[in-house]
């Protein structure tokens, strides 16, 4: 059964990278592709009372843009494919908001996984995720999130980092994407707990052996950190192992809060250059 990808492009250096890595990630595997672009009408607030329609020059002139940058993605892609039997793409221009643009195809094509690039950091000062890439894995529930930040090297996980705090439970569904991709590169998965007591408390001790059971048959290790922040806690461990991706489940109200909310992306500032896989929470 094939696999159905989104890709996001803005047709940045960023979003190549993305891609590519997507391309790497999935290179034995049967997908369609969908890769995505959305463009903006141009118009006078105050001169022109509605929008610009199809075969006005302020929807044709982003439109021609948006179908030029396609094609110039589309020509790359090919060249970096060498004609990968198992990929199949389809190039799509809509004139929407990302998120609703994203949500109506994940919902239409059924996409299982949307990835997208993302803008680095310079300094100390600057946001970790762009503004596009936090609406993207904060709102968009229906499937896992792929962020490639600009850094990222083209090379598959070795190592993935899986922070938990044991105090709510997983469902194995929620873990399934991360499962794989740890199976089909043979990646060893870190689950890192960022300590609030000294000892586990019997519904702690259940959720951990819990990802025990899941995690079965893929080589796996425990490992703990206390006296920081989540964001220290993951940033460390990261920084000191080298690891290749960091995967999570969007749980709001819990262990993470919401970590994905842009004051805490500002305030995590340990300016990934790895992957950041988001998982979400199947029962909101």
């Amino acid at each position: 059964m094939k696999k159905k990808i989104l890709l996001l492009t803005d047709f940045s250096k960023n979003s190549l990278n993305a891609i590519m890595y997507a391309l790497e990630l999935y290179r034995l595997d049967r997908c369609d592709f969908y890769v995505l672009n959305v463009f903006r009408t141009t118009y006078d607030l105050i001169k022109d009372i509605i929008p610009p329609k199809q075969g006005e020059k302020g929807y044709d002139v982003p439109k021609k843009k948006s179908a030029e940058g396609l094609e110039r993605i589309s020509k790359l892609i090919e060249f970096r494919e060498d004609k990968n039997p198992y990929h199949n793409f389809t190039y799509v221009s809509l004139n929407k908001p990302l998120l609703k643009a994203v949500d109506e195809l994940v919902e239409e094509k059924d996409i299982e996984m949307v990835v997208m690039g993302t803008k680095g950091v310079s300094d100390n000062e600057s946001p970790v995720y762009g503004s596009n890439a936090i609406e993207i894995m904060e709102k968009n529930r229906n499937c896992p999130v792929l962020v490639i930040p600009s850094e990222a090297k083209q090379v598959l996980p070795k190592e993935i980092v899986f922070p938990t705090s044991y105090k709510t439970h997983y469902k194995r569904r929620e873990l399934d994407y991360l499962i794989e991709i740890a199976r089909k590169n043979g990646a060893s998965i870190k689950i890192l707990h960022i300590k609030e007591e000294d000892k586990l408390d019997k519904s702690q001790e259940a959720h951990q052996q819990m990802l025990e059971e899941y995690f079965d048959r893929l080589d796996y290790s425990f490992h703990s950190l206390s006296c920081v922040t989540v964001s220290t806690a993951v940033k460390c461990f990261v920084e000191s192992r080298e690891s290749d991706m960091v995967a999570f489940i969007n749980k709001k109200h819990n262990f993470f809060g919401s970590i994905l909310t842009q004051p805490l992306v500002k305030d995590i500032g340990y300016k990934l250059k790895i992957p950041v896989l988001v998982l979400h929470d199947l029962r909101n």
